[in-house]
């Protein structure tokens, strides 16, 4: 059975030592609407801009004259530093406050989102992007921290409930808002509209929030740990990233793998003998934080490889628009505004651990189900579905799932705890990505080649195909194809995107499944 914590925060007092404020001095129920307010939009932005991309990319690439490579590191740029530095940002804010370093992130990344919008040149484009994931590796973390220390723990379910439903719906509303600016207004505006958004929440986070830090923390920070731990991850998810365009076993991702795992293992080292550590190893005797953080990696895995899988099956086989492709999760973003509040209660009633087992196998079950459509058919018997029992279960898991990480520690290391866990989704997000994008081609050529090979076609068609393989479903029938082949051609590289597509889907399927399985060991039963 379940010890309960002992918390401490920012506004207590040594006498109040083991006791819980039913909310911090000068605050209450209006303070706990501004915060919540504040963290919601802010957060948002960064949230918004991991998936409002990715259906602005065609038009980016002929706007900016990019290449393959390029249109790749426009996404990845963003996820890469915000996957590396997420954990250094959740430890700034334990250490120097959590409403300052949320207010710095904001501002970075609002000044890179100005950036990116005037971009001339897709190297411009990356390199504001990757000053974007700056600073949503700063805001991201300590808006859950901030969350974390200005509500009671009898209120931290539904605080953090509400801000699981209002991020998961505003990230679900990036491709929809992406689509409908760039079909009517410009992609430059899908980088515009943060500013808006920054200036509401920097006038609430001045105004209303109160500031909070880990008072009895170390006042020097974990700056070696925080340097190994970023070139450890950055230089994994490089080479990851790269052996796409590379290949595994090209030097450049061999080498800068092998420094990843060197990085990471040198933190590991550096956290066991530091005396502040930025990092707290102790954090993981805690079955509960561990079984939470080993079930996200695999949850997030398979819904990351979803969501970057599925646009291009809508919008290059089946012939979606952008704004349809980013209309189809409509049904996921409902689910999840209706019911993120209830699913945030769900611990308070029965624990984390039953609600962390059948969410993730609901999930499961909604990743199956995309295996299901073929090509055509109309969106309400062929991908509805599959949302609809995706969206019930990602619900039912994500408010338990980031309640559970939070309230496993102590509040002074809410900040950290926070920043693990977001850098384990992250990561678990770019890894998948990398994994699946090399499975995915492998089962795209082999299906191809099955449908080639009784064409009989000549060596000099056959090589212009193959230049086109790399793009899957957007690969293009060459002109010296001839004119009789095309449709033929045309309807095998669909048919071979389905089903890589269908194999993907079925493994995040098992990920979700194996994610329930981490919830059933590790997380400790209700009290």
């Amino acid at each position: 059975m379940a010890k309960k914590r002992q918390v401490s925060n920012a506004y207590s007092t040594p006498s109040d030592e083991g006791v819980i404020r039913s909310a911090p001095p000068n605050s209450g129920s209006d303070v706990g609407i501004w915060v919540l307010a504040a963290t919601i939009i802010g957060s948002s932005m960064a949230f918004i801009d991991g998936t409002v991309v990715n259906v602005a990319l065609p038009v980016l690439q002929e706007d900016l004259n990019a290449s393959v490579s390029q249109v790749q590191w426009i996404v990845e740029s963003y996820a890469l530093f915000l996957a590396a530095l997420i954990l250094v940002g959740g430890s700034l804010g334990d250490h120097f406050g959590r409403r300052r370093i949320f207010t710095i992130g904001i501002i970075v990344f609002t000044i890179a989102s100005v950036w990116a919008g005037f971009s001339p040149t897709a190297e411009q484009l990356i390199y504001a992007r990757a000053v974007q994931g700056i600073g949503g590796a700063l805001l991201v973390p300590s808006s859950l921290a901030v969350i974390s220390a200005s509500f009671s723990e009898s209120e931290r379910g539904r605080a953090i409930g509400t801000w699981s439903g209002f991020t998961a719906i505003t990230t679900a509303l990036g491709p929809v808002l992406g689509g409908w600016l760039v079909e009517n207004v410009s992609w430059r505006w899908v980088f515009f509209i943060n500013v808006p958004l920054a200036i509401i929440t920097l006038s609430i986070l001045f105004w209303k929030v109160p500031e909070s830090k880990d008072e009895e923390g170390a006042r020097k920070l974990d700056w070696p740990g925080a340097l190994a731990v970023t070139i450890g991850l950055g230089c994994l998810v490089f080479g990851l990233i790269e052996s796409s365009n590379y290949g595994l076993f090209h030097p450049l991702v061999i080498g800068t793998i092998i420094v990843g795992v060197i990085g990471l293992v040198a933190f590991m080292v550096i956290e066991t003998r530091s005396s502040a550590p930025m990092m707290p190893l102790n954090l993981f005797q805690s079955r509960t934080f561990s079984g939470a953080n080993l079930l996200t990696l695999f949850l997030y895995s398979a819904l990351s490889g979803t969501l970057f899988f599925l646009p291009f099956n809508l919008i290059q086989v089946q012939d979606y628009t952008a704004t349809q492709a980013g209309a189809a999760f409509l049904p996921f973003i409902l689910i999840m505004f209706a019911l993120s509040r209830w699913a945030g209660s769900l611990i308070d009633r029965y624990g984390a651990r039953l609600p962390l087992i059948i969410g993730p196998i609901i999930a499961g079950v909604g990743f199956a189900m995309f295996a299901i459509p073929g090509i055509g058919g109309t969106y309400w018997t062929t991908f509805f579905p599959a949302i609809v029992v995706l969206g019930f279960g990602m619900t039912v898991s994500v408010s338990p799932l980031t309640t559970a990480v939070m309230s496993s520690v102590e509040v002074r290391h809410s900040g950290i705890a926070s920043g693990i866990n977001n850098a384990v989704s992250r990561t678990a997000g770019l890894i998948a990505i990398a994994i699946l994008g090399i499975v995915a081609l492998a089962l795209f050529n082999n299906a191809l080649d099955s449908h080639l090979t009784p064409l009989n076609l000549t060596p000099e068609v056959e090589q212009a195909i193959d230049q086109e393989r790399i793009k899957l479903a957007g690969a293009q029938v060459p002109e010296i194809v001839p004119t009789d082949l095309q449709p033929t051609i045309e309807q095998a590289i669909a048919e071979s995107f389905v089903f890589s597509f269908r194999i993907i889907m079925l493994i995040g399927a098992g990920l979700a499944v194996l994610s329930a399985g981490m919830a059933f060991v590790l997380i400790e039963t209700h009290e």
